[in-house]
């Protein structure tokens, strides 16, 4: 018997493409098909779908549904539209995107930690002037969220000699990491970092966890790196903290609108870095893979896999 898998996607099509490449490569008894192509009675038999940036629509045509594999680590847009069906649902975890993660934080703090941005401000104006060098063991570097994808660009950022605290709501305990957890934690954290990195999950409890607030907790020209996403940080208060100094830059691989509208005072700000959310791209390869290793074992073994805590929200 072949397990018809739905594949539910607003992706362009050359974005599809390559996944569905990958999803070729599934052993016999499974096959992957873009959503439009299912016939009415595959519609009704679906047991499981794959998702990225779906239209609700096209799951409420699969009556059988028991779980759904999305393809991205972030689930707070999926959430939402699959809360009401009760749905299973399980978001990419990838080794080979925590490298990928781990690899562009660890540039990021090394672009603040050498002090490009002020090098490159130098360059622009003409001036030709060495600037004091603080060592890595020295450069306290604080990391927010302890997932997979802190876990790794933290352990990583530590290998490099960078002290580095790591902060999370639930306790954790990492070989040359400074732990804490809980909210009391949070602004004693902050302000004891000379840089903070943002890897936490977008839910209502880390809505603008960086406001006015917490911005003003933090050590007198903090600099900050958000590769999770725009909503942890107000960016009206983050805009105000940078004109005082209080925050002396960002670099923001994440903004609270994507793409970024054009009347965005980040576009113009010299103490801003932006970058269109490329600090770890999903490779279809790799997660291809993870996607059709979950189908296997569910279809075999009747076995699925861990899903989002819906309490939690990732």
């Amino acid at each position: 018997m072949t397990e018809t898998v739905p594949f539910c996607s607003r992706l362009p099509a050359a974005r599809a493409a390559p996944w569905l490449e990958a999803f070729a490569r599934a052993g016999p008894g499974i096959r992957v098909v873009p959503r439009a192509e299912l016939s009415a009675a595959e519609a009704q038999a679906a047991r499981v779908a794959i998702v990225a940036d779906p239209d609700p629509a096209d799951l409420d045509g699969l009556p059988a549904l028991d779980w759904v594999q999305s393809l991205w680590a972030g689930v707070e847009g999926l959430m939402p539209a699959l809360a009401p069906r009760g749905l299973h649902v399980v978001r990419m975890v990838d080794p080979a995107l925590a490298d990928s993660m781990a690899e562009a934080v660890l540039g990021h703090v090394l672009y603040l930690h050498r002090r490009l941005p002020e090098y490159l401000a130098q360059q622009r104006a003409g001036l030709w002037q060495q600037l004091p060098h603080v060592p890595a063991g020295q450069r306290r570097v604080a990391m927010l969220g302890l997932g997979a994808l802190g876990r790794a660009a933290a352990g990583l950022l530590a290998a490099q000699g960078f002290a580095v605290t790591g902060w999370s709501r639930r306790p954790h305990a990492l070989p040359g990491i400074d732990c804490r957890h809980g909210e009391a934690a949070l602004a004693e954290v902050l302000s004891g970092a000379d840089i903070a990195v943002l890897l936490l999950p977008a839910t209502p409890a880390t809505r603008h966890l960086l406001d006015a607030e917490r911005l003003a907790q933090c050590r007198p020209g903090i600099r900050i790196v958000n590769v999770a996403r725009g909503a942890l940080i107000d960016e009206a208060a983050l805009l105000g903290a940078l004109d005082r100094g209080q925050v002396g830059h960002a670099v923001l691989d994440v903004v609270s609108q994507e793409p970024l509208p054009a009347t965005s005072p980040l576009w113009r700000h010299p103490s801003v870095t932006l970058l269109p959310h490329v600090a770890a791209l999903t490779d279809p390869d790799s997660a291809g893979q993870i996607v059709l290793e979950n189908l296997a074992r569910y279809f075999d073994h009747g076995q699925r896999p861990g899903g989002v805590d819906r309490a939690a929200g990732y």
